[in-house]
């Protein structure tokens, strides 16, 4: 359990402050090395797509890492849930439509809208935001666009996975520390 504000002193504040900073970093740094070095010798579309798949991967940690563990745990949640409803719906119009201006608004809104509609209103903006990503790559890349639903899927399922990890390694070390459960 958190102490509360009055028994943490500043100098035990910038202490977690820069523990979790650093936990955070680490946490990117390990995520963006297994996407775009172990990943990328699994399946590798291009370089430039490798790369963008580790800065996805990054963005999908820096989401989920939170200094409370129920934090940490709800944003995995939300990020998945985003994830999975845009790539539902990126992977089936990837399989039938060419990416177009009109038919990238169409999936954002339709995205929002569909979050919204199975109860995840919270989660509209995450799934908007991924289709955009995941339709504007594949809108680069000229050869089997459906793919790219699926290694967006898997670089946020891992850089999720590295931010939940490290949250729950950051909180018991920080808790040691500080006499907090």
């Amino acid at each position: 359990m958190p102490q509360p504000a009055s028994a943490t002193s500043p100098a035990s504040d910038r202490r977690l402050a820069v523990v979790h900073s650093l936990a955070l970093a680490f946490a990117c740094l390990v995520t963006y090395s297994l996407t775009v070095h172990a990943l990328a010798r699994i399946h590798s579309v291009s370089a430039g797509d490798d790369v963008l798949g580790g800065i996805w991967a990054v963005i999908a940690t820096v989401f989920v890492y939170r200094t409370s563990y129920e934090g940490s745990a709800t944003a995995a949640l939300s990020r998945m849930a985003a994830t999975l409803l845009s790539f539902s719906l990126c992977l089936i119009y990837l399989l039938v439509l060419p990416v177009g201006a009109v038919g990238l608004a169409a999936m954002i809104g339709l995205s929002a809208l569909a979050a919204t509609l199975v109860g995840r209103s919270q989660d509209a903006v995450t799934a908007a935001i991924t289709t955009a990503i995941v339709l504007g790559v594949a809108s680069l890349s000229p050869h089997e666009v459906w793919q790219q639903p699926i290694l967006r899927l898997v670089d946020t399922a891992l850089g999720t996975a590295v931010g939940l990890g490290t949250a729950w390694i950051a909180l018991r070390l920080t808790a040691t520390g500080t006499g907090a459960a």
